[in-house]
């Protein structure tokens, strides 16, 4: 079953708020980053590396979690828990999405050390359950 965002958190989401997306270690323990977020429907969409921790993680299990919370609001927070898929279609151009909405550059011109990244992948999280204030 999914969930459906409130209108104030797709809002939010589509704005340049970071969030906190946990992941869950091979060990069991929480992995935790701060990442760029675009919306896409109900679902959210962030960006990763192949090779990197939360990849490897998502790729062994599905299950995460994000916490959006505004800076300027910082008791107010939506925490969307759900399962994610990945998939390295439309990885370069989602970066360079998320890095102008964030930076208001491409994201070549942000990072330039990108050049020298691992093949980039799309984290599609579907949510099944959001809690939180907002």
């Amino acid at each position: 079953m999914t969930a459906t965002l409130s209108d104030d958190l797709k809002q939010l989401l589509d704005t340049p708020v970071f969030v906190t997306v946990a992941t869950v270690q091979p060990d069991g323990s929480p992995q935790v980053s701060p990442v760029w977020v675009k919306r896409d429907g109900d679902d959210l969409l962030i960006s990763t590396t192949v090779g990197r921790r939360k990849e490897r993680n998502l790729r062994r299990d599905a299950r995460v979690s994000v916490v959006v919370q505004p800076f300027d609001a910082p008791y107010t927070y939506a925490e969307v828990r759900g399962s994610a898929s990945l998939s390295t279609e439309g990885g370069p151009e989602l970066i360079d999405e998320l890095s102008r909405k964030y930076t208001g550059k491409p994201y070549a011109e942000f990072n330039p050390a990108s050049a020298d990244d691992a093949e980039r992948v799309v984290v599609r999280i579907t949510p099944r359950k959001v809690v939180g204030s907002i």
